[in-house]
């Protein structure tokens, strides 16, 4: 059971990669590897390549959004005339 759990973990991981690989937009990669070449990567070196490209291929921002709010949303408009404070005062 523990192998059937390991090859399905295993499994998982390379498509995950696989599909980020190709998602990914080439702006946000890391390094000086093509697509093609991460993508061979991730397919020839099991459990290795995917594990790479989560780590070294793949640039991940945890930075908040740039904003003078400290990161806060902005206010969302009404979405609905009985949303709207105007609107309902008017009543």
């Amino acid at each position: 059971m523990g192998k059937f759990l390991l090859a399905v973990l295993a499994i998982a991981l390379l498509v995950y990669a696989i599909f980020d690989c190709i998602a990914l937009p080439r702006e946000q990669m890391r390094g000086r590897l093509p697509k093609p070449a991460w993508f061979a990567i991730i397919v020839i070196v099991p459990v290795l390549g995917p594990l790479l490209w989560l780590t070294v291929g793949h640039r991940r921002s945890w930075n908040p959004p740039a904003g003078g709010n400290g990161g806060r949303r902005a206010p969302r408009p009404p979405s609905g005339p009985d949303d709207d404070p105007d609107y309902l005062r008017g009543l």
